[in-house]
């Protein structure tokens, strides 16, 4: 298999699992570890390779959990319509720089009592640009031999936030006063955690070319920032061990086990708990799931498809947990530089 094949295999085995595959930290308080869909990047293009990535995530739970076990829930439903885009380049052979970010269509968290109209604030709902992603890495070791790849791939890589993470909702309006009370949205809601976030990556990789079977590892620790509104999410931190195995040269299967941690949410003193919606004991979690995806090559272009299962799930206090999340994408791999030298050839001509 080319180091061409093998990297768009393995760039779209892990893209877009995670931007916020957790609900953990809180029905109400909220956000998601990892700022990254997918939760890494991955390996490094070649020289002069261009990728464009657009990856479509649906989310929805309803389930919620005090610790390990199941407890009554305290909403009817949160969920999310989620694009994640990505364009990447690759500067020099061992190094690759990638800009990334999403937009929600929708994040959306519906009370108990949605039809009632003694509530008006029951349905709380955002939309809008999230994040940039800055996100360069360096292939720090590449050796191949007969039947046999390896490499280790290191990230360092930067968050921006974008969108609002303040936004907020008429909570009470009387019409004949006239009063109206705004409230600020939860932060499960808000289109970002409104903090810059450090990231931090690594990826080791392990081909047997006549099998054509893959082994891989990634690593992800996501460094969190206080926002204005005087809150630091818990720092993310997660692990993901790999099997796939190519069939029919074009057809991909890729099975993996991903385990994951959440700290929990820190509050300056003057953002009190009642102001922010956020309960900091009823934050963090750790989770361990099992993600199948299939996916299918042609020239130049990747498309797949994924699904988390969790198989495990503890929440400090009670939280809502991960449910129902599927993702969807496609990637395009060229070179630029080749169509360029074509097309000056053919004027010259």
């Amino acid at each position: 298999m080319t180091r061409s094949i093998k990297l768009t295999f393995a760039v779209i085995t892990l893209i877009l699992l995670n931007y916020h595959n957790s609900f953990s930290q809180g029905c109400c308080s909220g956000g998601s570890g990892s700022p990254i869909a997918g939760g890494t990047s991955l390996g490094v293009l070649q020289k002069g390779q261009v990728e464009l990535g657009a990856n479509y995530q649906y989310s929805n739970s309803n389930k919620f959990f005090s610790g390990d076990k199941d407890t009554t829930s305290l909403i009817k439903s949160l969920s999310s319509n989620y694009l994640y885009l990505r364009l990447g380049y690759g500067i020099t052979e061992k190094l690759t720089l990638s800009i990334e970010g999403g937009y929600f269509f929708d994040k959306t968290l519906v009370g108990l009592h949605p039809n009632d109209p003694s509530v008006i604030d029951n349905t709380k709902k955002s939309s809008g640009i999230s994040d940039l992603i800055i996100f360069p890495r360096y292939d720090v070791y590449d050796k191949t031999d007969e039947n046999k790849h390896t490499e280790i791939t290191l990230g360092l890589g930067l968050k921006i936030p974008l969108g609002k993470h303040y936004d907020s909702i008429v909570s009470f309006n009387d019409p004949t006063i006239p009063l109206k009370i705004s409230t600020i949205l939860p932060p499960t809601v808000q289109l970002t955690t409104g903090a810059y976030d450090i990231i931090l990556y690594g990826f080791i990789f392990r081909e047997y070319k006549h099998a054509k079977f893959r082994i891989f590892a990634n690593g992800l620790y996501v460094k969190k920032g206080w926002n204005s509104l005087g809150e630091k999410f818990g720092d993310y931190a997660s692990i993901g061990l790999f099997a796939g195995k190519t069939f029919f040269k074009k057809l991909g299967i890729t099975l993996q086990v991903k385990g994951e941690w959440i700290d929990v949410l820190q509050l300056v003193p003057y953002a009190t708990p009642s102001l922010m919606s956020v309960d900091p004991p009823a934050t963090g979690s750790r989770k361990i799931s099992f993600v199948p995806q299939i996916n299918y090559s042609y020239k130049s272009f990747t498309v797949f498809v994924l699904s988390d299962f969790p198989l495990y799930q503890y929440m400090n206090g009670q939280q809502i947990g991960s449910q129902n999340l599927i993702t969807a994408g496609i990637t395009y791999r060229f070179m630029p530089a080749k169509y360029l030298w074509k097309e000056t050839k053919k004027v010259q001509q």
